[in-house]
């Protein structure tokens, strides 16, 4: 599977040429913020410098995938052809490793029939081929490290010894500094696996220790960096402010208020330059949490729409987003139906898989809604469609 699976993601590279990036705007569409910073990186300008020109530190984007463009721009060079095909290289095989943990997940929970079906699903369907094979972003690499967490969560249940615990420390603290929204799942797992564990009489105690000073210990040199750049404590990332006000302020419609982006808006931009980025991101939080306190009505209004496009995708214009927006709510739908089929049954895992529905997209909802940001979980959405329409086949059979 593995091994079909990044055959045929490296072909659609060659074949389409995704790897063939405009080089308008100094070829920002290059990775965007993460090649921005990536370059400096590259430049020995340190992790500064998101958006045009130098503005100095940064802690816009987790580090993890910025340090990836970079060394592969020290490699191969900064924003060329070769640089943009090892980098989707790179992305294809993280989306092609990912049918590993899909396999086990669906073998423990549902069963060998949809184990096969899901992996094989993930292997071959054009959206999880598009989004690694069209972006130098972290979207892939998010999505295989979330699925082998999620799975050892699962393995947690039954295994003995410390070594699976300093795993699934090591593992969310990548994920962390991977992309940290995936973060409001970390309780939910944690707890999953101690009350499971205990159910069986198993102690956890030590491990839940071990597990917490290796997450702890793999965050550290980057808070320490951040606190010692900016003269503050910043947990991993600094932009929630102001990813807060481009969901939230006058005009906003529950989409993402991209006109109002330093890296579209020329006055936010200067404005960044001349206060740094701590004290942009302070004044453009204030700004949403000002508008948000003036009409709570509406801010909730916003959230559910935010809620709405999260699961049947952001709005858009023509056919081809009427497409996609269908897929999407296609996909919810058999998703949810699965979910609440497992939760029947009590299938295992079935707590974890609604945890993770319910908890990762929240802080989404508060803030705005784009394609790429449901992908980290799309393995586990997968498996849940396919025992779903395997139940229903099975049924229909019967």
């Amino acid at each position: 599977m593995v091994l079909f699976a990044v055959i045929l993601r490296l072909a659609y590279m060659v074949i389409a040429h995704t790897y063939r990036f405009k080089g308008f705007d100094d070829n920002f569409g290059f990775g965007f913020e993460m090649g921005r910073i990536g370059r400096s990186l590259a430049l020995g300008q340190g992790f500064s410098n998101p958006f045009d020109g130098i503005t100095g530190p940064t802690a816009w984007e987790p580090p993890l995938y910025p340090f990836v463009v970079a060394g592969v721009f020290k490699i191969f060079g900064i924003y060329t052809l070769l640089s943009a095909f090892v980098l989707l290289s790179i992305n294809s095989l993280c989306s092609a490793l990912t049918c590993i943990p899909i396999f086990l997940i669906g073998k423990r929970c549902f069963g060998e029939r949809v184990a096969v079906w899901s992996a094989w699903g993930w292997g071959v369907l054009p959206p999880v081929i598009f989004w690694s094979t069209r972006y130098v972003w972290e979207t892939s690499l998010a999505a295989l490290v979330l699925a082998l967490i999620f799975g050892m969560t699962l393995a947690l249940e039954n295994t003995n010894g410390l070594v699976p615990w300093f795993l699934f420390g090591f593992l969310w603290g990548i994920l962390a500094l991977t992309n940290t929204s995936l973060l409001a799942f970390l309780p939910a797992s944690g707890l999953w696996a101690w009350y499971r564990r205990a159910k069986n009489g198993k102690r956890s105690v030590a491990g839940v220790l071990l597990a917490c000073a290796v997450f702890a210990a793999s965050l550290a040199p980057w808070l320490f960096r951040s606190y010692r750049v900016f003269g503050q404590f910043i947990f991993i990332r600094s932009n929630f402010g102001a990813e807060l006000r481009l969901g939230n302020g006058p005009g906003a419609n529950g989409t993402w208020m991209d006109y109002l982006h330093p890296t579209k808006n020329a006055e936010q931009l200067d404005l960044y330059r001349q206060v740094g980025e701590t004290a942009y991101v302070a004044q453009r939080s204030r700004e949403a949490v000002a508008f948000i306190r003036a009409d709570y009505a509406r801010f909730i209004d916003l959230s559910m729409k935010r809620f709405v496009y999260f699961w049947t995708g952001p709005p858009g214009a023509g056919s081809s987003s009427l497409t996609a927006n269908f897929l999407y709510l296609a996909s919810s739908l058999l998703a949810i139906c699965g979910l609440g089929l497992a939760l029947r049954k009590q299938r295992p895992g079935a707590w974890l898989f609604f945890w993770l529905v319910v908890l990762y997209p929240l802080g989404y909802y508060f803030t705005f809604v784009l394609p790429r940001y449901r992908h980290p979980i799309e393995p586990e959405l997968l498996i849940l469609i396919v025992y779903f329409i395997s139940e229903m086949q099975f049924r229909r059979a019967s």
